[in-house]
């Protein structure tokens, strides 16, 4: 198996640029994940995030966790679990309407730091659709008008621990699912491990990399692509040892925002053979993925091309 993918952005700037344009575009096509470096977020900002995200755990959550293990037995169940995850998490929305006052027990300066965070991961993403855009032979700023519909994108955060597990064989950490969105951002423990991804039906762990972002592609870009760029099922394995933090920003369109794919990547003069993906609206997708997270994508597109008749279309303009 070859290695793991890893951006160095600021060779996006030099000489160095066609060769890791390529290699980006390797990671979308033939990963659905890669990890960046020299992202622009200054180490400073992460680790005061990570310090403050895991306080934050110790002194709010881990108790309420292990009451949540004791009551339900699951320090001694005896068979595989497939209905529950071993996670503990708390969401922050972000756009359209950031919600990070109103989230209890947070201190000022974690709110003030998450608030931060947000703000460079949500450029980040945006310059990432731009790099996807030019390698896809999109114009400028097509994949970020496509997920904005007429209110702007949606962008939130799920901050998870991953708490020491007597019996990781018999519960997983996180499922196995594709997401659904758009584009993921995610800051990864660089110490202890977990996450996985499956690539030609064998589970490859992303490694844990000090100040990386890991991103990876969701359905919505998939379907935009004509499939070009794939979302891929990964799962995290719950450990015996160590709390795994893992804060996941998803970058994803706004609710009312009609997907389909970018005409420019479906074949002209084959249009009805060739775009395999549906057309819908996010937010009737949403409502379908909530219930069907962790099985195959697949019948998911399939449903949505049932019911894409009824979907009308307006066009995808760049500014």
């Amino acid at each position: 198996m070859e290695a793991f993918p890893v951006i160095d952005m600021e060779k996006l700037t030099g000489k160095e640029r066609s060769p890791t344009m390529e290699k980006i575009n390797d990671a979308c096509e033939n990963w659905g994940f890669f990890e960046l470096m020299n992202h622009g977020i200054s180490h400073e900002l992460m680790d005061t995030v990570e310090r403050l995200t895991k306080e934050h755990y110790k002194k709010c959550m881990e108790q309420r966790f292990k009451e949540m293990v004791a009551t339900k037995g699951l320090e001694a169940v005896q068979s595989e679990i497939d209905d529950l995850d071993w996670e503990s998490t708390f969401f922050l929305r972000h756009l359209p309407v950031s919600n990070i006052s109103e989230i209890p027990d947070l201190e000022q300066d974690h709110r003030k730091s998450m608030k931060e965070f947000a703000e460079k991961l949500e450029k980040l993403a945006e310059q990432l659709l731009d790099l996807l855009c030019e390698n896809l032979g999109l114009e400028k700023g097509y994949l970020k008008k496509a997920f904005s519909g007429s209110k702007g994108p949606t962008f939130g955060t799920k901050v998870s621990n991953y708490p020491p597990c007597p019996q990781p064989e018999l519960i997983k950490g996180l499922r196995a699912h594709t997401d659904a969105g758009g584009i993921i951002l995610l800051f990864q423990d660089n110490k202890v491990s977990g996450l996985q991804l499956l690539k030609e039906g064998e589970w490859i762990d992303v490694p844990p990399m000090k100040h990386a972002i890991v991103i990876n592609i969701g359905d919505q870009l998939e379907v935009i692509t004509n499939g070009k760029y794939k979302s891929v099922m990964h799962r995290v394995i719950a450990q015996t040892d160590g709390n795994r933090m893992s804060i996941a920003s998803f970058y994803n369109p706004g609710s009312e925002a009609v997907i389909y794919p970018a005409p420019a990547l479906v074949d002209k003069e084959e249009d009805q053979q060739k775009q395999v993906y549906p057309k819908f609206v996010f937010e009737d997708y949403m409502k379908l993925y909530a219930g069907l997270k962790f099985q195959a994508k697949e019948p998911r597109f399939e449903a949505m091309k049932a019911m894409e008749s009824a979907v009308k279309l307006g066009p995808i303009s760049t500014i």
